[in-house]
């Protein structure tokens, strides 16, 4: 990949309206400049949704459940959720608008009956959430289709991750894991992203990325300091706005200093090797030392190590070179404090 892949999760972030979809996509599209040195960096990659099949979500007590609090879209539990539940005609809308401003467009399906949305249109990737993982028949359903599959971990350990690898890899392994923890919002304890270490060493031959459920921009910029390839992260147009996910996501100015960071942390890694970077060696003679001279040195004078410190600017001779200054005489008279050049000795 080119960098690291961002994914910008709507999730239920558009609060049953298409409107609201494309505004959110409009924010994870937006360019992102950094004015200190002048650099215009690469946005988001994609977008997502969840699609939801309320006939094979819920059971019917629990879509028949009182959902009485502030958050609430409707009275049960079941009227709540179908509020929240945007059609597969209104996923296609916010997917032509995806493609249109450049995004990839990612589909989390929760079941197998979502699968038929996949007739108006082919998202780039399919998610599968953490709770699914252990859903062997979606599993199985989705790899069928051969869209490349990204798994998050937020519920499973190496077991369950295993098992869903076993049934996945026989349609295909165009597959990403995402460490993540199905905690909103994650507490510090509780996040090891050192997972992501684990999963790389055990799991090297697919994509290891980290879907955040933090507070804030950190963990995903550690994450890619890691070796996070892709960092998934729930955004929305207001976090004031009425939601369960709104305040543990990121609002526009936080989408904004999220792919800056991630972006100049790609730059910050560098090469896997030690040496002097040319931009810093006109500060390397300003304020590194060179061998000087302690006291007033006479022309013809024999040079002795006590007769020399170190000084700056860092433009003359080191102090493991001293032996092309110790013993030799001066050519010229030399100040004391002054620095010492090879063509002032004999």
């Amino acid at each position: 990949m080119d960098g690291t892949y961002i994914i910008g999760e709507i999730g239920q972030n558009h609060n049953g309206s298409v409107d609201i979809a494309k505004l959110i996509v409009e924010l994870v599209a937006r360019p992102v400049h950094e004015e200190l040195f002048n650099l215009d960096l690469k946005p988001m990659d994609a977008v997502k949704m969840t699609k939801r099949d309320l006939n094979e979500e819920l059971a019917v007590s629990q879509m028949n459940k009182i959902y009485d609090n502030p958050n609430s879209f409707g009275r049960t539990y079941g009227e709540h959720r179908a509020f929240l539940e945007l059609s597969d005609e209104q996923h296609y809308e916010v997917y032509k608008h995806a493609k249109q401003l450049g995004l990839d467009f990612i589909e989390t399906l929760c079941s197998v009956g979502c699968l038929n949305i996949l007739k108006l249109f082919r998202p780039d990737k399919l998610k599968v959430a953490s709770r699914d993982l252990t859903n062997l028949p979606l599993l199985e359903a989705l790899a069928e289709t051969k869209i490349p599959i990204i798994l998050s971990t937020g519920m499973s350990g190496k077991k369950e991750l295993d098992q869903a690898l076993e049934i996945i890899t026989k349609y295909h392994d165009n597959i990403s894991i995402l460490h993540c923890v199905s905690q909103y919002p994650t507490h510090p304890d509780n996040l090891n992203l050192n997972t992501i270490l684990f999963l790389k060493e055990h799991y090297g031959q697919y994509t290891i990325g980290f879907s955040d459920h933090t507070i804030g921009i950190t963990a995903p910029v550690v994450a890619v300091g890691l070796g996070a390839e892709i960092i998934e992260k729930h955004v929305t147009i207001d976090r004031k706005m009425k939601g369960t996910d709104q305040a543990c996501s990121l609002g526009p100015d936080g989408v904004n200093r999220m792919i800056r960071d991630i972006r100049i942390c790609e730059r910050w890694m560098g090469k896997n090797e030690l040496f002097i970077e040319p931009d810093v060696e006109s500060a390397r003679k300003k304020l590194e030392r060179s061998i000087a001279s302690k006291c007033e040195i006479r022309s013809g004078e024999i040079i002795s190590e006590n007769m020399i410190h170190l000084l700056s600017p860092g433009d003359g001779l080191h102090w493991s070179d001293r032996n092309l200054i110790v013993g030799k005489a001066a050519q010229r008279d030399i100040p004391a404090n002054e620095i010492i050049y090879p063509d002032m000795v004999v």
